[in-house]
């Protein structure tokens, strides 16, 4: 399973975190049509890591889900930088303010050195949260975005 990662992968996150972040993937969208993406890089080439959220949203193409109800979590390693971008349907429903209490969640966890908790945490929470505005419909639904984790450089 985790052949798929590279190299630098492994230096960010063992195995078992890789395993545990992608796991909360599967599971955050068990019971919603909404996506959720981790993306992670080095340094980030932006001043607002919101602003380089929303480029690689538009790369990964998560803006052409259904629902519009993807959200990417992202993180740039060695510049200990994060955002948290949601696509319009998902972002009317709950709002700036949630996103911004992920990210300081997201933060506590990193301030202890405890990326992937923290990362796996604010997956469950933008699940939960996609779950009340987009429930899953067993006839319609489709996993419509991989669930690994994205690398970058």
């Amino acid at each position: 399973m985790f052949s798929l990662f590279s190299k630098k992968a492994i230096s960010y996150f063992s195995a078992p975190e890789q395993e545990k972040i992608v796991q909360a993937i599967k599971d955050a969208e068990l019971h919603t049509s909404g996506e959720v993406r981790v993306y992670i890089e080095s340094r980030c080439n932006y001043i607002d890591p919101l602003r380089r959220a929303k480029e690689i949203f538009g790369n990964l193409k998560m803006h052409q889900t259904a629902a519009h109800n993807a959200a990417l979590v992202y993180v740039a390693m060695k510049d200990r930088q994060l955002a948290i971008f949601g696509d319009e349907g998902i972002h009317q429903k709950v709002g700036s303010e949630f996103w911004n209490d992920e990210v300081q969640k997201m933060l506590s966890h990193f301030n202890k050195q405890d990326y992937a908790s923290g990362i796996a945490g604010v997956v469950t929470a933008i699940g939960q949260a996609l779950e009340i505005h987009f429930p899953y419909d067993g006839l319609t639904d489709k996993n419509e975005l991989p669930d690994e984790i994205v690398f970058g450089k």
